[in-house]
C-alpha cells in the first residue's frame, strides 16, 4: 500500500471521466488498496481514483470503521433531500452546503468482480453520491450557484467569525 498525492481543484485530471474496470487483477487490488491508505491519511471518507489521477470507475468510502469498495458504482435507487455541508481532499481548506440525496441504493462490483449492492443514508450516502460523481468528472463545488457558497475552514488561528464548529467538524474528515 502507498500514499499517492490527492490530485487537487485545478488539474485537468480532476475532470476526467472514470473508464469501465473489465480487469480485476492485482493492479485493480493495488489501486484499492492505495485509495483507502491514502484517504485514511489524508484523512477523509472517500477517494476516487481519478483523484489519484487514474481514470477508472474505482472509489472507496469508509464510514463507522465499515470500508466499501466500489467499482462500476450506479445509484440504482435514492429518496428524500439532504443538505449539509460537504468536504472535498481535492479542494482543501472549504466546505458548502450541498443538497443530495437522503438515502441511496448502490450497485457495484467489488475488488473481484462480484456484483454487490450497498444501500446508505446520512453520511454513507452522501459519501457514495460524492465519490460517483468524482467517477464522472463532477466536484460538489458544481452543485453551487457561486463559489462564493463555500466556507473556508481549518486555517488555524484566523477562523471566520460566526464560523460554526459544525463546518470545522466536516473538514476533519472530507468526503473526497
Amino acid at each position: 500500500m502507498t500514499i499517492r498525492p490527492i490530485i487537487a481543484l485545478g488539474d485537468p485530471r480532476l475532470r476526467l471521466k472514470g473508464e469501465p474496470v473489465d480487469s480485476f487483477g492485482r493492479y485493480l487490488h493495488e489501486l484499492l488498496d492505495d485509495l483507502a491508505e491514502t484517504m485514511r491519511a489524508a484523512p477523509g471518507v472517500g477517494l476516487a481514483a481519478p483523484q489519484l489521477g487514474v481514470a477508472l470507475q474505482a472509489c472507496v468510502v469508509e464510514v463507522e470503521g465499515k470500508l466499501h469498495e466500489l467499482v462500476n458504482p450506479r445509484v440504482v435507487r435514492a429518496g428524500g433531500d439532504d443538505r449539509d455541508l460537504e468536504g472535498c481532499l481535492s479542494l482543501p481548506g472549504y466546505v458548502a452546503y450541498v443538497t443530495r440525496r437522503a438515502s441511496v441504493w448502490v450497485v457495484a462490483q467489488n475488488r473481484h468482480g462480484r456484483r454487490i449492492k450497498v444501500a446508505g443514508a446520512g453520511l454513507l450516502s452522501r459519501a457514495m453520491q460524492h465519490e460517483i460523481d468524482h467517477l464522472h468528472g463532477k466536484l460538489y463545488i458544481d452543485y453551487l450557484e457561486s463559489l462564493d457558497e463555500l466556507i473556508p475552514v481549518g486555517r488555524g488561528g484566523d477562523d471566520a467569525e460566526g464560523e460554526s464548529a459544525e463546518a470545522s467538524e466536516v473538514l476533519a474528515t472530507p468526503l473526497a
